[in-house]
C-alpha cells in the first residue's frame, strides 16, 4: 500500500482563493495552533517562481514509512537498531512501551494517510478532538526535520551530507499500488532509507519555500 506526500504552496494566490481546496483543513490547524498559543499557519505573498500550484515531492510504501518510524524509536530510547525483513509485534509494543515518547515524535505520531506538517516550529505534534477526528495530529516541519536528522545515523546517513532524494512521482499513486522504480540501495535499511529521503525532501522544502506537507 503506498502513500504520497505533497506539498501546497502557503501562498496567498491559493490560501486566499475562495476555491482554496485546503480552506477548512488550514482553518481547523490555525485553531489548534492559536489554542497552543503559537502563530497560525503563515501565508506569504505571491512572488516569481511561486506559484498556488500543489505538486507531488515523495512517494513511499505504508509499510516502510513504519520501517522507519521503529528505527526512530530503538533510537531515541537507546535500543539497538536491528534491520528487519517485515514488520512483526515488536513494533507495536514499542508504540505501547513508549507511547509517550512516541506521541512527542513528529515522525511517528502522525496518520499515515492524512494530516500535514506546517512550516511552524513547536516541540510536540498538536492534537485536539477535531484534529483527531479528521486528519490526526499537526505536525511540525521543523520538528520532523529534527526526528529525522537524530534517526539518520542509526540507518547510516549523514544528514549533514544526506544522498539525493528519489524523484517525484510522476502522478498519484493509487492505495493498493506499490512505490515502483525505487533507487538501488544494497544498505540492510534500504527501505528506511528511502522514506527518509523522500521526508527530508519534503521538509526541507517545507521550510524553503513556505509550504505544508499533506499525506494522502
Amino acid at each position: 500500500m503506498a502513500c504520497d506526500l505533497w506539498l501546497v504552496p502557503l501562498v496567498d494566490v491559493l490560501c486566499h482563493s475562495p476555491d482554496n481546496p485546503f480552506s477548512e483543513e488550514i482553518a481547523a490547524y490555525d485553531q489548534a495552533l492559536t489554542e497552543a498559543g503559537l502563530p497560525p499557519v503563515p501565508v506569504f505573498s505571491y512572488m516569481p517562481g511561486l506559484s498556488g500550484d500543489v505538486a507531488p515531492v515523495a512517494g513511499f510504501d505504508y509499510d516502510a514509512l513504519h520501517f522507519l518510524r521503529r528505527a526512530y524509536l530503538l533510537k531515541i530510547c537507546g535500543l539497538e537498531v536491528t534491520p528487519v525483513d517485515e514488520l512483526g509485534g515488536d513494533y507495536e509494543q514499542l508504540l505501547e512501551m513508549f507511547e509517550t515518547t512516541a506521541q512527542q515524535s513528529h515522525l511517528v505520531w502522525h496518520y499515515d494517510h492524512a494530516g500535514a506538517y506546517v512550516p511552524v516550529d513547536f516541540p510536540h505534534p498538536l492534537a485536539t478532538d477535531e484534529l483527531l477526528e479528521g486528519g490526526g495530529p499537526l505536525g511540525s516541519a521543523h520538528g520532523l526535520l529534527r526526528d529525522l536528522e537524530l534517526v539518520a545515523p542509526a540507518i547510516g546517513i549523514d544528514p549533514a551530507n544526506p544522498p539525493a532524494a528519489p524523484q517525484a512521482p510522476s502522478r498519484p499513486t493509487t492505495l493498493e499500488e506499490r512505490v515502483e522504480g525505487l533507487p538501488p540501495d544494497d544498505s540492510p535499511f534500504a527501505r528506511e532509507r528511502h522514506v527518509w529521503l523522500g521526508l527530508h525532501a519534503a521538509a526541507t522544502r517545507s521550510l524553503g519555500q513556505g509550504s505544508m506537507i499533506v499525506f494522502s
